[in-house]
């Protein structure tokens, strides 16, 4: 497997990555801009509108059409929060060139199919059409109103609004039902021409190809009609300890607590994220973590207790599905085992379990051609070149003594209940 980039122009690159592990080949491409509270809703319905039809197939029954023609290829489009930034997600799926009855060029197709829906979309009037506005903005209604469904994602981002007031992480990556009402398929189709003169874009190309993939980019009418842009992504807010957690309850009905405590990890450690890593595996990853295994099994406190790490964000979560009036001792227990890793209580057996845990889903990167690219795209946030064995190698040369440091960098910032 080989990554290459390339900058086609100031701000737009191309990644190819050669593998032959597949018998298909991804397209992929990524418009990343910042995340505002004024265009955060636009960008949501905008995702949906573009997928709808092109220049020269006004429909999706006619983007459905030509995937099939083009032996049943695959289409999906979706929006992402990246730390401070939104990004707009579009992929497209080939058989690979070999595999086809005929000689064609079917990778080449679908890369152009690609370009014209994100850079030549269905226009009528200098507006999105109508009718697709209309029908989208209701779908993204539904999407919105429908987060409160599943109370477990629902409280972790209640968390994340409140430990991010008004700061761009804690935006709704979809956006708000009151936003909607103001947006039209004329200002909706302003805003798009704003975000392409001037989001950073990044394409892909996973699998193995005829010609080389660079050459269909750079002479693609459509990315020669993009102008060079300056892009600076950079996270706004600076870590600051606070003096004290805050604390939110939120009332629903519901016959399970759900529990989310966030921390932050206040240092700028070379390596932090890796050693991070491996400290919030041992603290709530998997069945052998802390976590699990004193607030689950042990005490019988949780139906479910792990914890995540957010490295765009330097951020632990930790969430528990627990008995409304177990919220204390649960909350007790919680604290105790990130005290715990505070001072050093674990075993190199669990350093080295929790290591084995991620080298798993390191080796899982390169066995599905999206999370590969999802895995450089990271890179590319992140100013980074790391390859998937220097990943691997960063993860092996972590110390119990780094982890201890790193754990005494986690200052509590919010608590956050949901209950009856």
């Amino acid at each position: 497997m080989k990554n290459e980039k390339v900058e086609i122009k100031e701000g737009i690159n191309f990644h190819e990555i050669t593998t032959n592990k597949f018998k298909t080949n991804l397209f992929a491409i990524f418009l990343t801009l910042p995340l505002t509270r004024e265009n955060v809703t636009k960008n949501a319905l905008l995702t949906a509108v573009l997928r709808r039809g092109t220049k020269n197939l006004p429909s999706q029954e006619e983007i459905s059409k030509t995937l099939e023609e083009m032996y049943g290829a695959g289409f999906d489009c979706g929006i992402e929060k990246s730390g401070d930034y939104h990004t707009i997600k579009f992929y497209l799926e080939v058989i690979n060139d070999q595999f086809l009855p005929v000689q064609e060029n079917i990778s080449k197709k679908g890369m152009e199919l690609l370009f014209s829906i994100a850079f030549n979309p269905y226009v009528e009037k200098n507006a999105f059409k109508e009718e697709y506005v209309a029908q989208e903005k209701e779908n993204l209604k539904q999407i919105i109103e429908g987060k409160i469904d599943n109370k477990a994602s629902y409280a972790q981002e209640r968390c994340i609004e409140e430990m991010y007031e008004n700061k761009p992480y804690g935006l709704y990556k979809y956006g708000y039902i009151e936003d909607l009402q103001n947006i039209t398929a004329q200002n909706l189709y302003e805003h798009y021409l704003e975000v392409i003169q001037n989001c950073k874009i990044d394409i892909f190309a996973s699998g193995e190809f005829q010609e080389k993939m660079q050459n269909i980019v750079e002479n693609n009418a459509e990315i020669e009609k993009l102008n060079p842009r300056k892009i600076n992504l950079e996270i706004k807010d600076k870590k600051e300890e606070k003096q004290e957690p805050k604390i939110i309850t939120d009332n629903m009905e519901v016959t399970q607590g759900k529990l989310v405590i966030g921390y932050d990890v206040i240092s700028n450690k070379e390596n932090l994220s890796y050693i991070a890593m491996v400290c919030n595996t041992i603290l709530g990853v998997g069945a052998n973590s802390k976590l699990f295994q004193n607030v689950r099994e042990k005490a019988s406190l949780a139906y479910t207790c792990g914890s995540s790490y957010i490295k765009r964000k330097q951020t632990v979560f930790i969430k528990a599905g627990i008995e409304i009036q177990n919220y204390e001792k649960a909350l007790e227990i919680i604290k105790q085992q990130v005290e715990d890793m505070k001072q050093g209580k674990f075993e190199n057996e669990d350093i080295e379990s929790a290591k084995n845990l991620i080298y798993a889903t390191i080796y899982n990167i390169e066995e599905e051609q999206d999370t590969e690219i999802s895995y450089y795209f990271g890179q590319e946030l992140a100013k980074q070149n790391v390859s998937i064995e220097e990943y691997k190698k960063k993860i092996e040369e972590v110390s119990k003594e780094q982890i201890i440091e790193v754990a005494n960098q986690m200052k509590l910032n919010t608590i956050y209940f949901l209950r009856d």
